[in-house]
C-alpha cells in the first residue's frame, strides 16, 4: 500500500504547491483512490508534478462536507468521469464558519453541482464497499469533539446551528492483514472515531492518518494545547501508528510529539507513506 499527500498546509516536497486542505492519494492491490480533493484544481496540479496519472484513480471518498476537502472534485470529474465517488448525503447541506460579528457567517461547504454529479453515491452512514475498503462514521460520542468546532454550523433557513457533523466519514483499507484508518479532519474528535472502531472491530488499526482538528485560524489557546495534550496520552496507549496533518496544527503536533514520540509523525505536502 503506497499513500501520497497531494494537498495540505504546509510545505513538503517542493515540485508541490500547499493550500489549506487535504488530499491523499492510495494504491493498494485492488485500487487506485483519493481521500479528499482539496480546495482546488492544485491538487490535480500536484499530482501531476509528483508522476501520479490520475486517470486510473476508480475512488474517491469525501471525509466531509467542507470546500478545503472538496475543491479539486469538479476539475477532477472532467477528466476522470467514471471514478464513483462516495459521500454522506448530509454532505450536501450548506456548512458554514461564523468568522465574528463584523465578518458574520463564511459559507464553508461544497459546489452545490457535487451532488447532482451521475458519479456521487450518497451515503447514509457506514458502508462495506469491498473487502478492501469501508467507510465508517462516529455516531457515539464518549470524548468532547474538539473545541475548534466551535464556530462551524449549518444552515437551516434563516437560522444556524451548530454542526453535528454527521457528514464525516472516515475510510478503513485493508491490505495484507493491515488495517489502515483514514479520518479527514477528526471533525467528531480521534478519540470518538477509534472509539467507533473499536466497537465494530475490537482492537485498533495498525495506522491513522489525518487531521485531528485541533489548529485555530487566531492561534491556538492554551486550553487548545492542553487537549492536543490529552489526546495524546490516550493515543500513545494505542498500538497504533499515527500520520497526522492539515488541521492539526504544527504547535498541537509538536505537543504530541513530545508525549508520543515515534508513534506520531507529521505529514507535509507531497509526503508519502509505505506499507
Amino acid at each position: 500500500m503506497e499513500i501520497i499527500n497531494l494537498m495540505e498546509n504546509t510545505p513538503g516536497d517542493p515540485v508541490c504547491t500547499p493550500e489549506h486542505g487535504l488530499s491523499f492519494y492510495i494504491k493498494t492491490e485492488g485500487h487506485e483512490l483519493l481521500m479528499d480533493l482539496g480546495p482546488s484544481e492544485q491538487t490535480l496540479v500536484n499530482a501531476r508534478a509528483l508522476g501520479i496519472d490520475l486517470t486510473t484513480v476508480d475512488t474517491v471518498i469525501l471525509s466531509h462536507g467542507h470546500y478545503d476537502h472538496s475543491g479539486g472534485i469538479l476539475p477532477f470529474v472532467k477528466t476522470v468521469p467514471d471514478a464513483r465517488i462516495y459521500m454522506q448525503v448530509t454532505a450536501a447541506s450548506g456548512y458554514y464558519s461564523f468568522d465574528g460579528p463584523d465578518k458574520g457567517y463564511r459559507f464553508i461547504g461544497i459546489d452545490p453541482l457535487i451532488p447532482m454529479l451521475p458519479e456521487v453515491y450518497p451515503l447514509n452512514g457506514d458502508c462495506i464497499i469491498d473487502e478492501e475498503l469501508e467507510v465508517i462514521t462516529a455516531r457515539k460520542r464518549r470524548y468532547a469533539i474538539p473545541a475548534t468546532n466551535d464556530r462551524l454550523v449549518r444552515r437551516e433557513g434563516d437560522s444556524y446551528i451548530r454542526d453535528d457533523f454527521s457528514h464525516e466519514q472516515s475510510l478503513i483499507i485493508r491490505e495484507n492483514g493491515r488495517t489502515v484508518l483514514m479520518c479527514g479532519c477528526a471533525h467528531n474528535g480521534i478519540l470518538n472515531i477509534l472509539d467507533s472502531y473499536n466497537d465494530k472491530y475490537g482492537g485498533d488499526p495498525d495506522a491513522v492518518i489525518g487531521g485531528f482538528h485541533l489548529m485555530r485560524k487566531s492561534g491556538e489557546t492554551s486550553e487548545d494545547l492542553k487537549a492536543a495534550e490529552d489526546i495524546a496520552h490516550v493515543l500513545v496507549r494505542k498500538d497504533t501508528r499515527f500520520f497526522t496533518c492539515h488541521c492539526t496544527g504544527i504547535p498541537a503536533y509538536e505537543v504530541m510529539k513530545d508525549i508520543m514520540g515515534e508513534k506520531i509523525d507529521y505529514i507535509h505536502c507531497g509526503g508519502k507513506i509505505s506499507f
